[in-house]
C-alpha cells in the first residue's frame, strides 16, 4: 500500500478473488467464506461487486446482490441462482484490510451502492452486521430490525449479529 495514489473503488473482476479472500480472512476471521462463495456472488450479480485497489493490490471489497427482505443467506454457501421475487438488495460484505480502516474508504462505496440501488429501483438495502459493527452501519443510515424468524440464522453469524435495513425512499 502506498500514499502516492489514493486507493480507488472499481468493479470487481475474477482476477480479484484471491485478494478478496485474503481481505475476508483478515476482516472476518470468525466468519470464513471460501473463494467459491465469492466467485459465486460475482458470477450471479457482477454489478453489485466492487474491489478497493491500492497500488495494484486488492485491499477491500463490497459485494451486494438481490435477495428477500427479512432473510439472509447462510455463510459460505453457494447460490444456484438469485431468489425469485427478490425485493431488496442484500449487502453481503463490506471489508477493508485492517491497515486501511479509519481512512473514510468505506462510506464512498456504500454511498455508491445506495445510488445504484435507487437507480435500479430497489426499495431498500439489507445486511447482517457482525464484529460489533452495528454502530458503523447506523451511521450509514441502516436501522436494526428485530425479527424472531431470523434468530436462528443470525446465531450462525455470531452473538453480536444484527439484521439491518436501510430504506431507500424514491
Amino acid at each position: 500500500m502506498t500514499d502516492d495514489a489514493p486507493a480507488r473503488w472499481r468493479p470487481m473482476e475474477t482476477r480479484d478473488l484471491d485478494g478478496v479472500v485474503r481481505v475476508a480472512a483478515l476482516a472476518f476471521p470468525h466468519h470464513f467464506e471460501d473463494r467459491g462463495c465469492f466467485a459465486d456472488r460475482l458470477a450471479l450479480h457482477p454489478q453489485g461487486c466492487f474491489a478497493l485497489e491500492d497500488a495494484g493490490e486488492v485491499v477491500g471489497y463490497l459485494i451486494a446482490y438481490p435477495w428477500r427482505l427479512g432473510s439472509a443467506p447462510a455463510l459460505n454457501t453457494g447460490l444456484d441462482a438469485l431468489p425469485e421475487g427478490a425485493d431488496v438488495l442484500y449487502l453481503h460484505d463490506l471489508a477493508l484490510d485492517p491497515r486501511l480502516r479509519g481512512r473514510g474508504l468505506a462510506r464512498p462505496a456504500v454511498e455508491a451502492l445506495v445510488r445504484r440501488a435507487r437507480e435500479d429501483g430497489w426499495p431498500a438495502i439489507s445486511l447482517v452486521a457482525v464484529n460489533d459493527a452495528e454502530g458503523f452501519w447506523r451511521r450509514l443510515g441502516f436501522e436494526t430490525v428485530q425479527d424472531p424468524r431470523l434468530a436462528e440464522k443470525l446465531a450462525s453469524y455470531g452473538e453480536d449479529a444484527r439484521y439491518m435495513v436501510r430504506r431507500l425512499p424514491a
